[in-house]
């Protein structure tokens, strides 16, 4: 049972995580896109890392994309490292790239919606802002992932923690959106 508007607020956001966890618009960025974007981004993490650019190589079959480079900062003090990013199809706010992030620690005791909230902000701001786009389409939204493992996109794991944000872009910062 319920207890106050927070909890309220956190069963309504786990129900909007399964939604966007089964939409079927996402696509991958297709390698003119990739590398049109990639030309303009700078580097997202530092050279060698494996994911120098922020719109690395995203497959649909095959192996699972590898989180990489080096953790990065947020509020909780967990270690996320960036697995990939996505584009989606025009959603309600247009154009919409997805960030996915891996960090084991989301699963243990006393991490919670608040914590993920608190860091998925941070990582909008701090990671996601730098890995926009310079030219070409802007996205008119962003959805945020954190996992405790690598999940292949759309796809159901029960025993899978992940944590969900959408965010608008406005004044250069990320703004936290309800679905």
């Amino acid at each position: 049972m319920l207890r106050g508007a927070g909890q309220a607020r956190t069963a309504l956001r786990g129900a909007i995580a399964v939604v966007l966890a089964v939409t079927a618009l996402a696509r991958p960025i297709s390698a003119q896109e990739d590398a049109a974007v990639e030309a303009d981004l700078p580097p997202a993490l530092p050279a060698g890392t494996g994911a120098d650019a922020a719109f690395g190589p995203v497959q649909e079959t095959g192996p699972l994309p590898v989180p990489s480079g080096p953790p990065l900062a947020v509020p909780s003090g967990i270690a996320p490292r960036w697995l990939e990013t996505r584009m989606d199809a025009a959603g309600p706010l247009g154009l919409t790239l997805r960030f996915r992030f891996v960090a084991p620690e989301v699963a243990g005791a006393g991490y919670g919606p608040d914590r993920a909230s608190a860091d998925l902000q941070a990582l909008c701001d701090g990671f996601a802002l730098a890995h926009l786009p310079k030219d070409g389409p802007q996205p008119g939204g962003l959805v945020l992932d954190l996992a405790d493992r690598v999940v292949p996109f759309g796809a159901s794991d029960d025993t899978a923690v992940q944590f969900f944000e959408a965010y608008s872009i406005a004044d250069g910062a990320c703004h936290w959106e309800l679905f």
